[in-house]
């Protein structure tokens, strides 16, 4: 007996019902030899941590645009808070924690430069439009490795569902999901409230006399209903007190944050350099790089350059717009 077939072994033994095993994974698109010590979900993980566009997300907004500050989320220690929090949820459920790490880990690979100011500036620019969910299928189908990843079923579906009008098909892909929402609703309140955009006084007591008044009292308590009321439920559900609540900080927090008009001026000008490179990109595809040359001459100019920009970091962003439009003797 193999590593890997202890470790499956172990999986049927251990894990619910409800869990997602790993010998029983609808595979992966291209046929690939078992690993010897890794189950399918272990190895998909390992390929995500190690590609290029994990490493991307480092550089990438999560709400506050190149903080001066070292403590402000990036993308991608929102990525690790989220894959923390749907880790908790899963062994509590005793779902299968390697598929949820993956999914987790995976999740945001799509996302563009400058947070969600360059995903809505990018979907008003494409003609089919801009999802970050269906561009980290994407990364992970195709764009990374010019091949993709190819990853199991179970971790693309959860990829691609963790937001939007999908619904996962695997509990662990719910737990990707819920943790997504408890992860970004109280990181963002902590990042908002050390950069001034809000005051402590100023959240809803409606909401924080239920869900706890620190961050971590209320990430707690979301966690800990979810847990409580999905025991025995066929979907994961919070108790409809603490979903209410959740709900409704939410609701403050794209009111008051995500789409107050502290961030109009920034908003412009991420727009301005992503607009601005989406046209130049457009007129000049073979400035892009050999890669998003050749998807260009496969699906299409547009579909290149939408590429292209997306998998950019900030900073990078910002070097090709000096580089495209500022000249030499002013850098």
């Amino acid at each position: 007996m193999t590593i890997r077939e202890r470790l499956e072994e172990e999986e049927a033994q251990r894990l619910s019902p409800r869990a997602s095993l790993s010998i029983h994974s609808r595979g992966r698109e291209r046929a690939l030899e078992p690993c010897s010590m890794r189950t399918c979900y272990q190895r998909d993980r390992d390929r995500i941590i190690h590609c290029k566009s994990f490493r991307r997300l480092k550089f990438k907004t999560q709400v506050f645009i190149a903080p001066e500050g070292d403590h402000y989320r990036t993308r991608l220690t929102h990525t690790l808070e989220v894959t923390q929090v749907a880790r908790t949820i899963a062994r509590c459920l005793r779902l299968n924690e390697d598929l949820t790490e993956a999914i987790a880990l995976g999740h945001d690979l799509g996302h563009t430069p400058f947070g969600h100011i360059g995903e809505r500036c990018l979907d008003q620019l494409a003609a089919k439009g801009f999802r970050h969910n269906e561009q980290s299928l994407r990364i992970v189908e195709k764009l990374e490795n010019g091949s993709g990843l190819n990853l199991t079923w179970e971790v693309r579906d959860g990829i691609l569902n963790h937001s939007g009008q999908g619904t996962p098909s695997t509990l662990e892909g719910e737990c990707v999901a819920r943790a997504d929402r408890i992860a970004y609703i109280n990181h963002d309140i902590d990042d908002a409230l050390r950069a001034g955009v809000l005051q402590p006084f100023e959240l809803p007591e409606n909401c924080i006399s239920v869900l706890g008044r620190t961050h971590g009292e209320r990430i707690d308590t979301m966690i800990r209903s979810l847990i409580r009321e999905s025991v025995d439920s066929e979907h994961l559900r919070m108790s409809d007190e603490v979903q209410q609540a959740t709900d409704e900080l939410r609701s403050f927090m794209f009111k008051n944050v995500y789409m107050d008009s502290w961030r109009t001026e920034e908003e412009r000008k991420c727009d301005h350099i992503l607009s601005s490179l989406f046209g130049y990109y457009q007129e000049n595809p073979e400035k892009m790089p050999l890669e998003y040359i050749q998807i260009a001459y496969q699906e299409g100019t547009e579909r290149a350059v939408t590429d292209f920009i997306a998998c950019m970091t900030d900073r990078y962003a910002y070097r090709c717009y000096q580089k495209a439009f500022i000249p030499e003797a002013f850098l």
